[in-house]
């Protein structure tokens, strides 16, 4: 068969490459929602486990923040409980040598 007048091998070719870059765009039209809907359930997954490890994290901060206020204020009082055990001890020392002078 031959190609009808004015179609040359050129053009022949040019119309073949039209069809298939029409066909290779209908394609990828078809398929672009599904890789980016993918990809995006996966940065969604990833957000939100980020985003709990941080609450996790947050909450972990203020139990541990509470623990050492909490430390804090048992050595406070148990440096007080020394302090006034060791003024107890040094007043009696005090007392008794007076005693014995005397």
């Amino acid at each position: 068969m031959r190609e009808p007048a004015g179609d040359n091998p050129l053009d022949q070719a040019v119309k073949r490459l039209e069809r298939a870059i029409s066909q290779l765009e209908q394609r990828l039209s078809g398929h672009a929602g599904k890789p980016g809907a993918e990809i995006g359930g996966l940065f969604d997954q990833d957000s939100a486990k980020l985003a709990a490890e941080l609450d996790q994290s947050r909450q972990r901060e203020k139990e541990l923040e509470e623990a050492g206020a909490e430390a804090s204020a048992a050595l406070g009082r148990a440096i007080a409980e020394i302090k006034a055990a060791l003024s107890s001890d040094d007043a009696d020392e005090n007392a008794q040598s007076q005693t014995e002078e005397a």
